[in-house]
């Protein structure tokens, strides 16, 4: 089924959308779009990778802590994030390490939920979590421990963001 969406009801519904769309839309039929129902595949399409990541990790809550696991069961710290992100449509490599070098690297002031959080003692990145917002990440800490959201710990954290 093929509907026609009014332009200003698709932007509403969109968010924020550059002049270039508006000009490549221009009024044209959108296929198989449910306007009035939320929830759509068209809304959650509009979530961002990130977000998507982040709400994937908190989905394995109490999952328990294996290394070397990626999951679906069991995950070590970047077994949960790679796992959070492949789900979310965007790949990362197998380490903390190599995490960290795939990442753009941004400041303390400018994290945002989703992004990776990187502990570091000295130059060596021993650990991560997805952030989580309020200074707290989701994480599968330790042997003996199981995914869950907790504070961030110490100020010796570099912050990424998946691209």
């Amino acid at each position: 089924m093929t509907m026609r969406v009014q332009m200003p009801h698709l932007l509403a519904r969109a968010g924020t959308v550059s002049a270039l769309t508006l000009v490549t839309l221009g009024g044209a039929a959108v296929p198989s779009v449910a306007a009035e129902t939320p929830g759509t595949a068209a809304e959650v399409s509009l979530v961002s990778v990130p977000a998507k990541a982040l709400r994937v990790a908190a989905s394995k809550e109490g999952a328990p802590y294996k290394w070397g696991a990626q999951g679906p069961d069991s995950f070590d710290c970047s077994g949960l994030t790679r796992y959070s992100y492949r789900r979310a449509g965007r790949a990362l490599p197998r380490t903390v390490v190599q995490q960290y070098r795939h990442t753009e690297h941004v400041s303390r002031s400018s994290r945002k939920d989703g992004d990776l959080v990187f502990f570091h003692s000295g130059k060596r990145i021993y650990h991560v979590g997805i952030y989580a917002g309020d200074d707290r990440i989701w994480h599968a800490p330790k042997a003996g421990a199981v995914v869950r959201l907790e504070r961030i710990w110490s100020r010796s954290v570099w912050y990424g963001r998946v691209l």
